[in-house]
């Protein structure tokens, strides 16, 4: 039986038809590398950080606070995504995070110091995101774009578990320095691959990137309100949702590492199901009851429930995550070729940003309020908000912006 044909407009690929195309399959393996690679490099730097400080905030923000760092690629140099040689822009933002994990693996580097690489390498990791996903929507149809990125979505966060679980593996028998070895070894290992299987776009119009060229773009992007209304949904009901399971841990104890396996195992269902069985008509119908059932759940923790009830009310709502597939494919939808890795850039950056956001809203209201009450709370604000936003998402549309005079 012939395999499916990627480039048939209405026809949505398998997972299996799309790693037959070379390059989806070069941007994908990539992909996985990078994020093994960041996983590890985090996990030393946080034991790094845990044993020479002793302070969970810090280990918390050398874990994770690259993650504020995409902001400042967002909104300074993200154009490069959109340049007219993604192909070596992509490789050359690989060699720069292939530098930086060798760097973190010199022994005796002061944490200051590797505090400000962290940053500096999360401000790169942004452009990469923004590059890669501009040359995403390039390497495969509109029909796969879906797909592609569930495929991608699923891998990273199973990418994330086996990593942190490789990485308490590897620390009986090697310290962080050797920890930040591997991660530079699968940084290699990515930059190869990406070399090796992208090719370059030749149809993309000669551009300048730079800070004009970025804040043009984004301006364009924010100031319309069906773009912003999509932002808008694909930030803040996700962020506020993590919030609510950053808070895992003290409303339940011992028993949190059930609702986190609930909310991982709802993610990959929800990805999966939306991902692979839905018709383009079908996501866009389930876009908005996904959302709300994203949050609508743990409402329910008003009631402070019992672990099996709480367990199921979070699986249920983690399938939620999976509406920002279908927003982000009207995202792609309406937005211009030329600044496609611009902008899936900068919904990247700030859907990291405000997952960040919600969990530093989440622990604070925790220490004035107890937990359930911050649950319910965040909860009740993420369908608030997808409830206000839904007439503008619908009309969605993109304004091209006028040229910056020079």
């Amino acid at each position: 039986m012939a395999s499916p044909d990627l480039n048939t407009p209405d026809h949505t690929p398998g997972y299996r038809a799309l790693l037959r195309n070379r390059e989806f399959a070069g941007l994908y393996a990539g992909f996985t590398l990078t994020v093994a690679a960041s996983t590890l490099s985090g996990f030393a730097l946080g034991t790094l950080v845990d044993r020479s400080t002793g302070s969970p905030f810090l280990t918390a923000v050398s874990m994770y606070g690259a993650t504020f760092a995409t902001v400042l690629g967002a909104t300074t140099l993200m154009s490069v995504a959109d340049g007219s040689r993604p192909r070596r822009t992509l490789v050359a933002l690989q060699a720069v995070a292939l530098a930086g994990a060798c760097a973190q693996a010199v022994p005796g580097m002061p944490l200051a110091a590797r505090f400000a690489l962290l940053l500096l390498l999360g401000f790169f990791q942004s452009l990469n995101t923004g590059t890669r996903m501009g040359l995403l929507a390039e390497a495969v149809p509109a029909s796969a774009y879906v797909p592609a990125r569930s495929l991608m979505n699923i891998t990273a966060g199973g990418t994330s578990v086996l990593g942190f679980a490789l990485g308490a593996l590897l620390l009986r028998h090697l310290t962080p320095q050797g920890l930040f070895v591997a991660a530079a070894a699968l940084t290699a290992a990515a930059l190869a691959v990406t070399a090796a299987t992208v090719r370059e776009r030749s149809i993309r119009p000669p551009r300048r990137p730079g800070l004009r060229e970025t804040w043009t773009t984004n301006a364009a992007l924010l100031s319309r309100t069906g773009p912003r209304a999509l932002l808008l949904n694909l930030w803040v009901p996700n962020g506020l949702i993590v919030g609510c399971e950053a808070l895992f841990i003290p409303y339940a104890g011992e028993n949190a590492g059930v609702l986190l396996a609930a909310a991982s195992g709802g993610m990959l269902l929800g990805d999966l199901t939306v991902g692979r069985l839905l018709s383009a008509a079908w996501r866009r119908r389930c876009a908005f009851p996904l959302r709300l059932l994203l949050a609508a759940p743990y409402l329910l923790f008003a009631l402070r429930p019992p672990t099996p009830v709480a367990a199921v009310a979070v699986f249920v709502a983690s399938a939620g995550f999976a509406a920002t597939l279908p927003l982000q494919e009207r995202l792609l939808a309406v937005t211009p070729e030329r600044v496609r890795g611009q902008v899936q850039g900068v919904e990247s950056a700030g859907r990291m940003t405000w997952q960040g956001i919600g969990a530093a809203v989440a622990g604070a209201t925790a220490q004035v309020f107890s937990p359930t009450v911050t649950i319910t709370a965040l909860a009740a604000v993420s369908v608030c908000v997808t409830l206000a936003s839904r007439p503008y998402v619908n009309r969605a549309r993109w304004v091209a912006p006028t040229s910056p005079r020079g």
